[in-house]
């Protein structure tokens, strides 16, 4: 290959004569280069400052007149008086070898919201609810959809479409749900997301009232309720959803069927395939029994 590069042939077509990839030589002549020439200093630098001149900056900054001041501005007003000690860079690295380069300012700290874990062994000892847009007739249009879960079960116990977010109407669904189920006080706990409405005072005395705790998600953090959000995906993904909704009344009409659905015909895949309506009323032992029994 040298002889060829001798005789005045390019890489190119050297490698192509010789049926050798450009690839491979360059390898080969990376291997066999001579070791470059390391040069090899000891010592301190010609300018590097003393110790004493160290101890002159760090007394600087730390003099009753600087320690007030950024670096860059004692090397400023040092110069304009004549004096010169050391570079800015300079003055931050000795101050950062001695621990004094930090956050003056008292930063506010928050500690970490510790996760929400929900977990209940009985029927309406925690409901989950949240409220979620259905399309209507015109653009930019919605209509609020209210719907309150039993986590234990997955049952609707409760839901309201409105055209509007609302707290009163918040109010009025527990109110109902809770006299309807026969929630005694002291039992329930509900939780929600992070959402003004959720969080509103008025509801939060009616909970009081009713003997109800409450807890909220995390910031940002939408898996903190995710039995509302699963159920919201269920609705949306029903093949006879529609486009959009051309009134209130058609908005409601559908959710009373998907209701009617969801919990005396939906085989939940998070409850053994039973329905929500079978374990929120204590029938899924029976179920269980017949299933059993089919089998055998």
């Amino acid at each position: 290959m040298s002889a060829l590069f001798d005789a005045g042939l390019s890489q190119r077509v050297a490698c192509r004569s010789t049926g050798t990839s450009r690839a491979s030589w360059h390898r080969w002549h990376k291997a066999t280069a001579p070791a470059a020439f390391h040069i090899v200093r000891s010592g301190t630098q010609p300018h590097a400052l003393t110790v004493h001149e160290r101890a002159a900056v760090l007394a600087a900054c730390n003099s009753e007149r600087f320690c007030n001041s950024a670096p860059r501005a004692i090397v400023a007003t040092l110069l304009d008086e004549g004096q010169y000690l050391a570079s800015a860079s300079t003055f931050y690295r000795i101050l950062r070898a001695h621990g004094q380069v930090h956050e003056r300012r008292a930063i506010a700290t928050h500690p970490a919201r510790i996760k929400p874990e929900l977990a209940t062994t009985a029927a309406n000892h925690l409901w989950s609810w949240d409220v979620t847009k259905l399309p209507g007739p015109a653009k930019w249009t919605w209509f609020s959809l209210y719907l309150v879960l039993d986590v234990f079960s997955r049952y609707i116990v409760g839901w309201e479409v409105a055209t509007t977010e609302s707290t009163a109407i918040a109010k009025a669904l527990f109110r109902d749900a809770v006299r309807e189920q026969g929630v005694p006080p002291g039992q329930l706990h509900i939780h929600a997301d992070g959402g003004a409405m959720m969080k509103a005072k008025s509801l939060a005395l009616l909970f009081a009232d009713l003997g109800i705790s409450k807890s909220h998600s995390r910031p940002h953090t939408s898996n903190d309720n995710p039995y509302s959000e699963a159920h919201f995906k269920t609705l949306k993904y029903r093949p006879g959803f529609p486009e959009f909704f051309s009134s209130v009344q058609a908005a409601r009409l559908f959710i009373v069927d998907f209701v009617r659905w969801y919990n005396h015909e939906h085989r939940h895949s998070g409850l053994a395939f039973l329905t929500p309506a079978d374990v929120h009323y204590g029938r899924a032992a029976d179920v269980l029994v017949k299933r059993n029994a089919a089998m055998q």
